[in-house]
């Protein structure tokens, strides 16, 4: 839910809450407003969240390399995400083992 769904949802229920003054039977409409508005102020908290892991957010916010760290970590490698690690496995097959000691003969009487 983002920031336009979030407001969306609370000038509804302001709407409902504070415009309308009939209330069908079983059902409050106030309290639905109520309800909307605190759903819409929640999904404008975790927007505000997680804004900064989607975008790219805080600008002016540089990172300094260490010495000998090249090439320099910036952008979606310094926050923490790596390219993958292909890992190629080869089998060698090497023929028949060679061959060990000959056998022994018949044991001694």
């Amino acid at each position: 839910m983002g920031l336009g769904v979030s407001i969306f949802l609370i000038a509804i229920g302001a709407i409902l809450t504070f415009a309308v003054n009939t209330s069908p039977s079983g059902l409050n409409i106030h309290v639905v407003g109520v309800i909307l508005m605190c759903v819409g102020i929640l999904g404008i908290l975790l927007s505000l969240i997680y804004w900064e892991s989607w975008g790219r957010g805080g600008y002016g916010r540089g990172y300094a390399a260490p010495p000998g760290d090249y090439p320099a970590r910036s952008g979606w490698y310094a926050r923490g995400y790596r390219p993958r690690t292909r890992v190629v496995e080869e089998v060698v097959d090497e023929g028949p083992p060679p061959p060990g000691p000959p056998p022994a003969g018949p044991p001694p009487p």
